[in-house]
């Protein structure tokens, strides 16, 4: 088998983290949500990074009140999550228009989606700016553990997406490895 070249600036589809999130705001007056698909988990711990900037109208919510919720749709909502994606909440009230449940949070002004199935409430800790890079704390977590879809959509970054399939567990084998404590 020969290996083909793949432009360098596709690259970035081979390495997409996952999984896509919804990201609500509020700016004391309104709340909105945009879809996400460049995320980041940080370290072992409830530190997240999203990538965005002035381009998007949740952008200013988000800098300003330095808070959000990230929401984990699955791929019953996949609809849903592109329709967000695709349109300003400038012009469009989403919750309205994708009929999108809200929850209240316990520490943010934004909303959690009752629909998705977790929800992070998390404040903004920094800005990298020249990258559009948001960084994250976790403050309070949710889960519906008795939604019956779980699985959870990654954009591929080409307008594809891959889901998440089969579980395959290696707890026992991991943690023989792992240092103590992760």
């Amino acid at each position: 088998m020969a290996l083909e070249e793949l432009p360098l600036s596709r690259a970035f589809t081979l390495l997409e983290p996952g999984p896509v999130v919804l990201v609500t705001t509020s700016d004391g007056q309104r709340d909105n949500v945009m879809t996400i698909t460049w995320t980041m988990v940080l370290d072992f711990s409830p530190t997240f990074a999203i990538k965005t900037g002035p381009w998007n109208y949740s952008y200013t919510a988000l800098s300003s009140s330095k808070e959000c919720v990230l929401a984990i749709p699955t791929v019953d909502l996949i609809d849903k999550v592109i329709g967000i994606g695709t349109s300003s909440g400038q012009h469009t009230d989403k919750f309205k228009t994708f009929d999108l449940a809200r929850a209240p949070a316990r520490h943010m002004r934004a909303p959690l989606l009752a629909d998705c199935l977790g929800n992070v409430e998390c404040r903004v800790v920094d800005i990298l700016e020249p990258h559009g890079i948001i960084v994250l704390d976790g403050i309070a977590a949710w889960i519906d553990p008795g939604r019956r879809e779980r699985r959870t959509l990654h954009a591929v970054g080409d307008g594809t997406f891959v889901v998440d399939g089969e579980t395959i567990d290696r707890r026992t084998a991991m943690r023989s490895k792992l240092p103590d404590g992760v």
